[in-house]
């Protein structure tokens, strides 16, 4: 498909493979395995002189579909599918980072991420540095000469902040080390971080890849010398790779990624005005508000603000579980990018595994609690929220 179409058009159509039945929508092909015309077929396929498929592990007509689509979305030369956005980290790692390696790491990412740099990746040798998203200068100061890999979240899990991506990439070419991007909070949507300078995007797609909140998926997309050779030959050998069945739900939930992002996105800054109205909200947290820090840099790098804020309720913990349990509406749970809005209390569930120290330096209050809105009527989601934010 030619480059030049619309988000919206290569989220419909990009990657699209037809069998010989000439099917309109994407074919789901379960199988394990593939069966050759002879044996000289089987030795090319296997030593890759042959480019067709051989084994479900790491080549599927389905899941080719879904990486070739979320490619052309991402403006990649490659795309590499896995089993969940965790996986996505881990085979970056794996891949481009060993033993006695460097990393400086935002330190406001998903707590998985931090659990993943210290407690795994450290029994090997590799050590994190926690810096500031939004303070250039700290990654400067961070760097070693063993520094191989910049990681960041942007937006930012659960505070929303923005971080430069061209400046922090400027910044990761000067050390020699690659700059990876998780875009969940907005996908190719609403920002392409290869277009900003970045080396490599992570993806969860069980977030608003899918949009539904029905499958586990995960992608790495970047130059095909970085991600399609090297990562192939990982996810062959190790095995976290994206199931067909899921990569087929991934690629119907693409169909409607625009729509939805910029449906829920505008959903959210409406949200976000009020509570930020609201006398028992504190501060709210969303790039699209004007007191937001990184308003003006959200604006230049993303097409929305995203759908996710965050709020802090005045009066701590107990204040923001009693917001929290009084929605009948609002889902507790801590999955996002779901078409149902979605609350959590994260100083106690997603970065409840960090320490004290860690939260506070990111910024994660006992008052905070984080909204993924969906699609659900906003007079709905207010009277939902004010039921717990009027309680006593």
């Amino acid at each position: 498909m030619a480059k030049d179409y619309a988000i919206a058009t290569q989220g419909v159509r990009a990657g699209t493979a037809r069998s010989e039945f000439q099917e309109h929508s994407e074919a789901l092909f379960l199988t394990s395995s593939f069966v050759f015309k002879n044996a000289r077929q089987a030795a090319a396929r296997f030593t890759g002189e042959d480019a067709g498929m051989v084994y479900t592990r790491y080549t599927n007509p389905t899941v080719s579909m879904f990486q070739d689509r979320l490619a052309a979305l991402e403006g990649a030369e490659s795309c590499v599918a896995t089993a969940s956005g965790m996986a996505a980290i881990l085979a970056t790692a794996m891949v481009h980072l060993r033993s006695g390696d460097h990393v400086v790491c935002s330190n406001a990412v998903f707590g998985a991420t931090m659990q993943l740099f210290n407690a795994i990746l450290g029994r090997f040798g590799i050590e994190t540095t926690y810096v500031s998203p939004t303070k250039v200068e700290e990654w400067e100061r961070a760097v070693r000469p063993n520094t191989k890999l910049f990681f960041l979240e942007t937006p930012s899990n659960p505070l929303t902040e923005v971080s430069d991506i061209p400046a922090l990439a400027l910044v990761a070419k000067k050390a020699g080390a690659l700059l990876a991007v998780d875009n969940v909070f907005c996908t190719p949507a609403l920002q392409r971080p290869l277009e900003l300078g970045a080396d490599l995007v992570i993806h969860s797609a069980t977030k608003y890849l899918d949009g539904q909140g029905r499958v586990i998926a995960g992608a790495v997309a970047g130059p095909k010398a970085l991600v399609g050779d090297p990562m192939t030959t990982f996810l062959r050998t190790a095995g976290p790779t994206l199931s067909p069945f899921n990569a087929w739900v991934v690629l119907k939930g693409l169909e409607t990624l625009e729509l939805r992002m910029l449906a829920q996105s505008s959903a959210a800054l409406e949200l976000a005005a009020w509570l930020e109205r609201h006398p028992k909200v504190a501060r709210v947290h969303h790039p699209g508000l004007a007191s937001h820090p990184q308003h003006e840099l959200a604006k230049r790098q993303q097409r929305a603000a995203g759908p996710v804020l965050s709020f802090e309720v005045k009066g701590g913990r107990a204040a923001a579980w009693r917001v929290i349990d009084a929605t009948r509406l609002i889902s507790v749970t801590a999955n996002l990018g779901d078409v149902k809005s979605t609350i959590i209390h994260p100083a106690s569930t997603t970065h409840g595994r960090i320490s004290p120290e860690a939260r506070a330096a990111a910024g994660i209050g006992e008052g905070l609690v984080r909204l993924a809105v969906g699609l659900e009527s906003l007079e709905d989601l207010k009277a939902d929220l004010e039921r717990g934010l009027e309680a006593e």
